[in-house]
């Protein structure tokens, strides 16, 4: 059976333990997409990803990213996980920065002082939220209807749906029915003060019905969706951090910096286990 390169890497957090796990397997040419999907189910973690070498001549390599239940054409952990992984064995870019061929095309992935830092993608779907998918989703997640601020689709390959909470008090004590909102991603975030003694300007928590661990320890893609809303709306310094995982015991720190119209979304990376995968 073939043996491919593996590293289990953390992402957003520099304690192994406190961000987000994300497996990697690496040279994955001639693996086919059932066997994909199939050891994405083995590990059991939120993404495992499937390195090869680009079919995009602009781009240093190809990932595939698969969830439990699937492929997704983009994901923010699994972006930066995967490009963590690709310079520690060896990877070259092309350039100053590392060009990622994925589903929604070319990800431009740059190294920064937090570790490394992608450019948040265009949304796919930018609206408010319809009044009846907006109620199931407010009652699905216990949202008090007076804590809600906004809801909107933050669609950036992962079809995010947003919701700005009134406090991070509010964000914090949730306890979803997933049955009620079963086949939906959703994100939840509010603004910190002083009061919520955190090092960040914003709590996130994640939520995807139907998967194994449904609810996200550190999302970049979702953050990365955020961060466009707050972009439009002028309501965020050029830079600012993200804190989530807290109820899950994590310590998830992302990175948000915005320079001109284009914003980088990062966090450190931290290689947790190095070996070889048979395939």
């Amino acid at each position: 059976m073939p043996q491919h390169p593996f590293l289990q890497v953390n992402v957003f957090s520099t304690d192994p333990l406190l961000g987000n796990p994300l497996a990697v397997v690496l040279g994955a040419e001639g693996l086919s997409e059932d066997r994909m999907a199939a050891f994405a189910r083995w590990t059991n973690l939120s993404e495992t990803t499937f390195v090869s070498a680009p079919r995009d001549p602009a781009a240093d390599y190809r990932v595939r990213i698969f969830t439990t239940l699937g492929e997704l054409p983009f994901a923010g952990h699994p972006t930066l996980g995967s490009c963590h992984a690709w310079l520690a064995q060896g990877g070259v870019p092309r350039s100053e920065e590392i060009v990622q061929e994925c589903g929604i095309g070319l990800v431009r992935v740059r190294r920064d002082p937090s570790g490394l830092a992608f450019e948040a993608p265009p949304l796919l779907r930018d609206a408010p939220l319809e009044p009846a998918l907006r109620e199931r989703v407010r009652a699905g997640l216990g949202v008090a209807a007076d804590d809600l601020l906004d809801a909107r689709w933050v669609d950036n390959g992962p079809p995010w749906i947003a919701m700005r909470l009134r406090s991070r008090s509010a964000v914090l004590p949730l306890r979803p029915d997933y049955a009620a909102l079963e086949g939906l991603m959703l994100g939840v975030f509010a603004a910190c003060d002083e009061s919520d003694d955190v090092d960040a300007q914003f709590e996130t928590r994640a939520f995807i019905a139907g998967e194994a661990a449904p609810e996200d320890p550190v999302t970049g893609s979702l953050n990365a969706g955020i961060a466009r809303w707050l972009l439009r709306e002028a309501e965020t310094p050029d830079r600012y951090v993200i804190s989530q995982g807290t109820v899950l015991g994590r310590a998830g720190r992302v990175q948000v910096q915005r320079e001109g119209g284009a914003l980088w979304v990062g966090g450190a990376c931290v290689t947790c286990i190095e070996g070889t995968v048979a395939l």
